[in-house]
């Protein structure tokens, strides 16, 4: 008798992996924003489809190393604080993105998203704190602005502006007038450095009544423009 041939176990395919492409992972102070001061892990991703005029952070257009998710997890962990950034670049143009926040809000960690405010905002964790950048005309990317964005934010998140210019500052006055910013989250204004003196800034915030917090980067006052930092 012919013996019957037992078809052959099949093998799972192995998982793949889920990886972001990741410019740089640092400990320093949040600069920025409503948590300015705090020891802070930055996640800086690789890649920006924008091109700002005044972008200090080009380095991270390209290159990085790939890392698995659940690797830099670990890595912020490792550093031993509360609170997290996850920048860039643009950190979205990157879609798993989205379940590197989701994890490190998993952790019980404070965590922040700064974001260009390009790309749909919709689908990160309502735990996270979300920084939409709207540009200005001076930035040179004002019409990547996607102002969809707005109807989402919450308290939670924030807003800012970087103001280039007298400009600048009469348009997005306006436009936080128009959609009612200020009801909705935290305006932050921020001078836009060499560009507009941070005194300048405040004076025109001040004679306008504009309701808008006035902030400067620390980090840059404390180390200038030293990358990584």
């Amino acid at each position: 008798m012919n013996a019957v041939a037992t078809p052959a176990a099949e093998t799972a395919p192995e998982p793949v992996s889920e990886r972001l492409r990741i410019t740089e992972i640092f400990l320093s102070l949040q600069g920025e924003a409503r948590d300015a001061g705090w020891p802070t892990v930055f996640v800086r991703l690789t890649g920006c489809p924008l091109r700002c005029l005044y972008c200090d952070t080009a380095y991270a257009f390209h290159g990085g190393e790939w890392m698995d998710i659940d690797d830099i997890v670990a890595t912020v962990a490792g550093h031993g604080v509360r609170h997290v950034c996850v920048t860039g670049g643009e950190p979205l143009a990157q879609k798993r993105c989205v379940q590197l926040l989701k994890k490190l809000c998993d952790l019980g960690l404070v965590v922040s998203l700064e974001t260009s405010g390009a790309i749909d905002i919709g689908d990160v964790d309502t735990r996270v704190s979300r920084v939409v950048d709207i540009k200005t005309p001076g930035s040179g990317e004002v019409e990547r602005n996607r102002m969809e964005n707005i109807a989402l934010l919450t308290p939670h998140d924030q807003v800012k502006f970087v103001i280039c210019s007298r400009e600048d500052f009469d348009w997005s006055r306006d436009v936080v007038s128009k959609h009612a910013l200020n009801e909705r989250c935290d305006v932050l204004f921020s001078p836009s450095h060499g560009q507009v003196a941070p005194r300048q800034l405040a004076d025109w915030i001040v004679a306008e009544h504009v309701p808008v917090r006035f902030q400067m980067q620390l980090h840059k006052q404390l180390w200038g423009e030293e990358p990584g930092r």
